[in-house]
């Protein structure tokens, strides 16, 4: 079954130097119909303005992973990275399990805004040691296919998260398509972040989203432009 979450009734807000979306309930949204879906907890969809972000704030017990669509961001913890701040940047995936606590800031330190997707997935463990992760997939090892960028065992070189999830990545246009196999019992959410593409025939526009459950597999196909993130969550 294949329940489409429309990008124009995602919350929203607006802070100025910051234009977020958000795919769940988070700060001051709230929707209970959609408080999240298994682990996953958080999609939101951020364009920050160029020199403007995040502050130091603290995290706990949570597998965030940041995802860039444009432009860089500058991390800095409290857990040693970022000494000189980590600057991740399109094709890059960061994690940090937050663990027993960690304080982070996030700024963008360019002269363009950037874009990007912050995805919190619940782990299932908690109070264990802080740590973070960061891998690049460039362009070619997504074009046409799903590309697995965070597993619970770090699988085909992804980074490693506290969950029986897998996040995968593709871009897609003209002819290409992807399908995924989905093991009894287990659920999937498909976040466009860019272009349009049929998710199991259903066409999903720019920040569109497709919950699927009691599906064995999810294909994709007939994309424009399409950047889409596939979860495969329990």
């Amino acid at each position: 079954m294949l329940t489409l979450r429309p990008s124009d009734e995602r919350g929203y807000a607006d802070r100025g130097w910051l234009q977020s979306f958000h795919s769940f309930s988070f700060a001051d949204y709230h929707d209970p119909d959609h408080l999240g879906f298994g682990p996953l907890r958080v999609i939101n969809e951020d364009v920050i303005a160029p020199g403007m972000g995040f502050g130091t704030h603290s995290h706990r017990d949570m597998e965030i992973v940041t995802y860039v669509l444009d432009g860089e961001l500058a991390h800095k913890d409290s857990i040693g990275n970022g000494a000189e701040p980590a600057v991740i940047r399109p094709g890059d995936v960061q994690r940090m399990s937050a663990g027993t606590g960690v304080r982070h800031s996030e700024f963008n330190q360019s002269q363009q805004p950037t874009h990007l997707l912050q995805i919190w997935i619940e782990p299932d463990v908690r109070g264990i040691a802080p740590s973070y992760e960061e891998k690049r997939f460039d362009a070619d090892a997504k074009r046409g296919r799903l590309r697995l960028v965070a597993s619970p065992d770090g699988a085909d070189g992804s980074v490693t998260i506290h969950q029986d999830a897998r996040i995968y990545v593709g871009t897609f246009t003209d002819d290409e398509s992807a399908s995924i196999h989905l093991q009894a019992g287990r659920r999937a959410y498909v976040h466009v972040a860019r272009g349009e593409i049929d998710v199991d025939g259903t066409r999903l526009l720019t920040g569109d989203a497709a919950k699927l459950q009691d599906a064995d597999m999810i294909g994709l196909t007939n994309g424009h432009k399409a950047e889409v993130l596939v979860f495969d969550l329990p």
